[in-house]
């Protein structure tokens, strides 16, 4: 009779090792968040936060200030993020990194989910209305096939 000796986490069979959350400063990304913290702390995996910073395209070239407000929004998101993770320490026991990234929301959700091998991802819904009509960032997340992806109100 052989003994079953456990080697440790084999990817798709004992539960996601890396939770990416997408956040942006909306109340919807930081229900996100939160959902993904329970998760992850329930899973004992890493929860993986993930702020895409806008990338103005060269015909939108607006000079300096806007690229100055990106960088703003992304270090007072930062900050807001330390500030709630140092308040929640003793909360959750959650292992997680922040991580910021360039483009659009979903090609740079999408690097950062390969980059980061995420097993799970959890979004935001939109708040904007014409993504109704045109497809928000999950939708895409979601036909993309790639992930298991959580869309929280």
């Amino acid at each position: 009779m052989t003994e079953h000796v456990n080697t440790g986490f084999e990817r798709g069979t004992d539960g996601p090792k890396v939770i990416l959350a997408g956040i942006d400063g909306s109340d919807s990304s930081l229900r996100a968040v939160a959902y993904a913290a329970g998760l992850a702390r329930r899973q004992n995996a890493l929860l993986a936060l993930v702020y895409v910073q806008p990338v103005m395209t060269a015909g939108a070239s607006l000079g300096a200030p806007v690229a100055e407000a990106t960088g703003e929004v992304a270090e007072e998101i930062v900050t807001g993020i330390r500030e709630a993770a140092e308040r929640l320490k003793g909360i959750f026991d959650v292992r997680w990194e922040f991580h910021t990234f360039r483009g659009d929301p979903y090609a740079g959700l999408v690097s950062a989910a390969q980059e980061l091998k995420a097993d799970a991802v959890v979004v935001g819904a939109s708040e904007q209305a014409g993504h109704r009509i045109v497809g928000s960032v999950a939708v895409r997340l979601v036909k993309a096939g790639r992930w298991p992806v959580t869309v929280v109100p």
